[in-house]
């Protein structure tokens, strides 16, 4: 278990699969109605997004919720 003072952390393939894309972060952050500084932060880990956001994010990018994010 990763972790952080025995939290689950939340982590996310978020760039790869942007990448796989070939959308810039302001791109995906239009396409799912967020800031690039938003999806910036995701991607660094500085932010876990809500469930209705990880769920248009998985939409946006044509992934399962697993292939985006895993503890």
């Amino acid at each position: 278990m990763n972790n952080e003072n025995g939290k689950l952390i939340l982590k996310n393939r978020l760039r790869v699969a942007r990448a796989e894309k070939n959308i810039s972060q302001q791109e995906l952050a239009h396409l799912v109605g967020a800031s690039r500084q938003t999806i910036s932060a995701i991607e660094n880990g500085q932010f876990n997004p809500s469930a209705k956001l990880a769920l248009i994010l998985c939409i946006a990018l044509d992934k399962k919720f697993e292939e985006l994010f895993y503890f």
